[in-house]
């Protein structure tokens, strides 16, 4: 699938890739949908896509079916995950040990296809070897999983917190799953309809349905006793929830802005209270090689299952159709097979 601009993705016969020096191709065994793609299909991506026409899609595992010369960690038939980027380790934000804020962050695209080229960067950097019990299924779910890792050590979520995430989205599931598996308690807010029905029998958190509760910040304070939570999580990228983020987190808490925003829009701020209640106010932007790597042993030890954040399954040729049932709010993520 190629994406040559806003609303223009197109199925094209490409010739499969040959691997030059330090390159590695990969056969896609499972690609995933995700609700960037649905944004960049709309309106295109500056910073993960420069230039069009260009192949699509960053979520994906598979088997490396070809490597060039000087590629000494890979050989023909291993299983392996690829983030899609890879830092260039030279830069202030690398040195600083902040990758993901790399001044020459190189992205790779191309997931939905049967085959991809990882440039060397990514190659040294950023490809995963799996382990035999890993589904690539579930191993495509590195990429947002590491996203989602990065977000919670920012957030320094820690046991017995009141972890609050507005959004239930996948990626907004991902981050309550993660909190709940450090023994955070874990509150879901969303609205009403089969996605919210659907998730909230997973049994990882307790859900508030926006669409009922009256005033959300309220609803919030009157499950924590009037406190408000230790941190609260925006996965909406809307800035009226960055707001309620930030009016729903009690005392010295934390509010994690992991959804972006429209560019240009601004949120209001409480100065005194963010002062004196010493609030935190975290972004959080992309992952690391490290959360990559993270990502597939949390995976591959069975920490976090996320199978059930998959609702469709479709062949190569319809990723048109998945990513517009995404946009409609009809699927959570759909797994692409060639």
């Amino acid at each position: 699938m190629v994406f040559h601009g806003p609303g223009d993705l197109r199925w094209e016969d490409l010739p499969v890739p040959a691997p030059a020096d330090g390159e590695l191709v990969m056969r896609i065994d499972a690609a995933l949908t995700c609700g960037t793609d649905v944004k960049t299909l709309r309106r295109g991506h500056p910073v993960m896509i420069p230039k069009v026409p260009t192949v699509f899609g960053h979520e994906f595992a598979g088997t490396v079916a070809s490597v060039g010369s000087g590629v000494s960690r890979f050989r023909e038939g291993d299983r392996v995950v690829a983030g899609n980027s890879a830092p260039c380790g030279s830069c202030p934000s690398c040195l600083a040990g902040r990758p993901n804020l790399c001044e020459d962050l190189l992205f790779v695209n191309g997931a939905y296809g049967e085959f991809i080229l990882l440039p060397p960067r990514l190659v040294a950097r950023n490809v995963v070897p799996l382990v035999g019990s890993l589904p690539a299924e579930r191993a495509a779910f590195a990429e947002p999983l590491a996203c989602a890792l990065l977000a919670i050590e920012r957030a320094r979520v820690e046991a017995g917190q009141t972890v609050v995430v507005f959004g239930h989205g996948p990626l907004g599931c991902l981050l309550g799953m993660l909190a709940a598996s450090r023994k955070a308690r874990v509150v879901m807010v969303g609205k009403a309809g089969w996605r919210f029905e659907r998730l909230k029998n997973l049994g990882f958190a307790r859900w508030l349905d926006a669409s009922s509760a009256g005033n959300v910040v309220e609803a919030i304070r009157d499950i924590t006793g009037g406190r408000g939570a230790e941190v609260t999580v925006d996965a909406t990228g809307r800035p009226e929830v960055w707001e309620q983020a930030v009016d729903a987190v009690g005392r010295g808490g934390s509010v994690l802005f992991f959804g972006g925003c429209t560019p240009g829009t601004t949120i209001r701020l409480d100065t005194r209270r963010t002062h004196y209640e010493e609030l935190t106010l975290l972004g959080a932007f992309h992952h690391t090689p490290e959360m990559i790597r993270r990502a597939v042993e949390t995976l591959a030890s069975g920490a976090l299952v996320p199978d059930s954040l998959i609702s469709h399954r479709m062949p190569l040729e319809e990723v048109g159709q998945a990513l517009a049932l995404m946009a409609k709010g009809e699927a959570l993520k759909v797994l692409i097979r060639a």
